[in-house]
């Protein structure tokens, strides 16, 4: 018997943590029953993020990489074999060979939806059923490549895109309005940030629901009064449900 071919490391897959059924906690698709495919490593690095398990070096140990069927199979046990939405997310998926993902889970039923900041556009972006496209705004500390962007949105022409952008202050409220006026054509979702990303180790991670709250109440009065009625305002439902516990 010849030898297998050993898998190309190209085509493996970095995988952080694959989780659900669970609802969808945000956005264009909150509280659509999910299974989400969480990838390790990401070209950004937040200054808020509270998912460093998914974009911190330091935790690439704990990332498995496997091949896009590994992760099918994984996706359909824990679904029970019946179809439903696949959230792919980060760190950036952006950076990750997911196309083949995508392909098999179509064949079987399921549908995808991909977050990610914009900052790497892939050829496949338009096979996918949402494109969630997430900017970073001042707060983040990062600074927006608008050309690559641009690059991302006509990649993802085919799918159904959304415009989604994470509020702590009055700098990213008014970085928003600009964003928001230089892509009419996309849906927009605002949401308050949550700054409380969990120590290493602790997965029972609490956040300052108090403030988050806050910040949503502040973030609502502040979009009513500038009549501001194209974007919506939605809560991370996931983290005031569980808080910024993985796996949920």
């Amino acid at each position: 018997m010849g030898r297998i071919p050993a898998m190309s490391e190209a085509s493996l897959i970095r995988v952080s943590e694959i989780f659900g059924p669970t609802i969808q906690g945000e956005g264009a698709l909150i509280g659509v029953p999910t299974v989400f495919v969480r990838t390790g490593g990401c070209d950004y690095r937040c200054d808020w993020c509270d998912s460093l398990h998914a974009v911190d070096s330091a935790y690439r140990a704990t990332w498995t990489p496997m091949t896009a069927q590994d992760i099918m199979d994984e996706v359909a046990r824990l679904s029970g074999g019946q179809p439903l939405l696949v959230s792919l997310s980060g760190g950036n998926p952006a950076i990750q060979p997911l196309a083949e993902v995508i392909r098999l889970g179509h064949a079987q039923g399921y549908g995808f939806a991909l977050e990610t900041q914009g900052s790497v556009a892939q050829g496949w972006f338009s096979d996918l059923d949402m494109l969630v496209l997430s900017p970073k705004p001042p707060s983040s500390k990062m600074q927006v490549d608008w050309d690559a962007f641009d690059a991302c949105l006509a990649a993802g022409q085919g799918a159904d895109m959304v415009l989604k952008i994470v509020i702590f202050d009055e700098a990213d409220y008014q970085w928003a309005r600009d964003v928001a006026g230089r892509y009419p054509q996309l849906p927009l979702f605002l949401q308050p940030g949550n700054h409380t990303p969990p120590p290493p180790g602790d997965d029972s991670a609490t956040v300052d629901q108090v403030g988050v709250d806050a910040r949503m109440r502040w973030l609502v009065d502040r979009v009513m009064q500038d009549k501001w009625y194209q974007a919506r305002v939605l809560p991370q439902l996931h983290v005031t449900l569980w808080g910024n516990k993985r796996g949920v």
